[in-house]
């Protein structure tokens, strides 16, 4: 991971990122937990700012940070970094949950989890978070425009593929349709979907949402050659979202993904 974090420090502060609210300060997080030893990977967007912030928008100190930030390397500018500070700000990433971890996100996909013999945490371990984008930005990624996410992916893009590639990785849990949608058009790839019809969520004075499932293989992304094949299983719903995802189809979520993992590691 060396080498994939020392380009996205070098990427921070240049042009390419000037406009897309990344936070200037934050250090890149290519990974959360140490994807080196895991099996099995979530993937998300990209890093929440609340991995570097509290809720009044204050930078997070002492025993709350979760990432190192140039204050807390002693820095000016990224352009500054030496090996040193690379090697801090990935321990940062492989002890991401033997410290301060945003609970409240990760919590709940952990569960979804536990029936592939993985987690985040703990003595089992075998699982690590990856972002399409690894820079935290001061706006939501649905605040951000079509040009800002554009730039992101045109300077961070090949991130997951270079990832990917280094590491044991063989299944790749996608955590809703944002994400696989992102996912597609990034690798080029259509993933074969299913609607789930456990999966629908019942609304009283809306339609319905169902549940979709996606599923697919890739054995490269985005020119990168992965030496192996990942599979790769999505579900629309985010398993923390606002729409309310239930109990039910959580658990219903969580068995999909232990079978599927009972496929690919069997």
């Amino acid at each position: 991971m060396n080498v994939t974090l020392s380009a996205l420090i070098r990427h921070l502060g240049q042009d390419g990122l000037s406009e897309t609210t990344v936070i200037p300060w934050s250090c890149p997080v290519p990974s959360f937990g140490d994807v080196s030893r895991a099996r099995v990977a979530t993937l998300g967007l990209n890093p929440s700012n609340r991995e570097f912030v509290d809720q009044s928008g204050k930078e997070l100190v002492g025993p709350s940070r979760r990432f190192h930030t140039l204050g807390s390397l002693g820095l000016a500018h990224w352009s500054e970094a030496k090996s040193e500070h690379m090697r801090l700000v990935g321990e940062s990433c492989r002890t991401y949950f033997l410290g301060n971890p945003y609970d409240t996100w990760f919590r709940q996909l952990d569960h979804v989890l536990a029936e592939a013999n993985v987690s985040y945490y703990g003595l089992i371990g075998g699982a690590c978070h990856l972002d399409l984008i690894p820079y935290a930005t001061a706006r939501k990624w649905t605040d951000l425009s079509s040009r800002q996410r554009s730039s992101l992916f045109r300077v961070a893009g090949d991130t997951l593929g270079h990832l990917l590639a280094e590491s044991p990785i063989r299944l790749l849990v996608l955590n809703g349709s944002a994400v696989v949608t992102h996912f597609q058009n990034l690798s080029g790839i259509r993933l074969e979907k299913q609607v789930i019809k456990d999966w629908t969520l019942y609304r009283r004075s809306q339609p319905d949402v169902l549940g979709t499932a996606y599923r697919g293989v890739i054995s490269h992304l985005l020119g990168v050659k992965l030496r192996r094949d990942v599979s790769v299983f999505g579900f629309n719903h985010n398993i923390q979202s606002s729409f309310g995802v239930t109990r039910e189809v959580k658990l219903s979520i969580r068995r999909s993904i232990g079978r599927m993992a009972d496929q690919v590691f069997s």
